[in-house]
């Protein structure tokens, strides 16, 4: 009992990023289909001829729209937290050495920016707070993209020491994949923003579908703590392997 109660355990930690990207694709979803449902209407907010999630977000479903969010936001910060608690705790690869440890915790840092950001331009909603707004839009994107950026840092780091673990290079293969696509289309997107404004609400809708998927990458990352007991993967222990001894 004991043995079967502690390889379901790591189901704890995992439904968290697995949550948040259920709730934010279900947000997204529900906002679109209402705005299609109604006969695409012309919110006072609305530039162009098709609508922002923030010109839905703050109409009728600024509720969901800010219970959504806030779900995501703070799923996103919690998935980097606990990685780096697993890791601590020998449940999963350790990080090796210092430059990996600021790694996450500037990764979980930037998740923190990101999170507050996004909620706070769900609360100050483009109809009513047109300027906080857009600037709590620029501080979620930085925040993500910061973080995106340590997160692959760190795991790529992580790789070199441990050269034999496919999962790693994998990880960090494809988080740098879908955040380089998000990242390119987030400029593209600040440019559309002032110029092609039907062109800017196409990119903002797959950005954000998109961020979904870069969700989903940490409920992959924290599987691999199944099975795996608190102190199993400790750095004594890789030391002695003879990871982490390379430059």
């Amino acid at each position: 009992m004991a043995v079967f109660s502690h390889r379901h355990h790591h189901w704890a930690y995992i439904w968290i990023p697995l949550f948040g990207a259920f709730i934010w694709f279900g947000t997204l979803w529900a906002m679109l289909i209402t705005w299609l449902a109604q006969g695409r209407p012309h919110y006072v907010s609305m530039d162009g001829n098709i609508a922002y999630i923030s010109d839905i977000g703050a109409d009728i479903l600024k509720p969901l729209f800010i219970v959504g969010c806030s779900i995501t936001a703070v799923s996103f910060f919690l998935s980097l937290v606990i990685e780096r608690y697993l890791r601590h705790s020998g449940r999963l690869l350790p990080n090796m050495r210092t430059r990996e440890r600021v790694m996450n915790t500037l990764a979980a840092f930037g998740a923190l920016i990101g999170g507050v950001g996004l909620i706070l331009l769900s609360v100050f909603d483009t109809k009513r707070h047109s300027s906080l707004h857009r600037l709590f839009l620029l501080i979620f994107m930085i925040g993500v993209a910061l973080s995106a950026l340590f997160t692959v840092m760190e795991y790529r780091w992580l790789s070199k020491d441990f050269w034999g673990v496919k999962e790693l290079r994998r990880a960090y293969k494809a988080k740098g994949f879908i955040a380089g696509i998000l990242v390119v289309l987030a400029i593209a997107f600040g440019v559309a923003l002032f110029k092609r404004v039907n062109v800017g609400a196409v990119l903002e809708w797959t950005i954000a579908f998109g961020f979904t998927f870069y969700m989903l990458t940490f409920f992959m990352d924290l599987r691999q703590a199944k099975g795996i007991h608190k102190g199993e993967l400790n750095h004594s222990r890789m030391t002695k392997l003879g990871y982490g001894a390379r430059p």
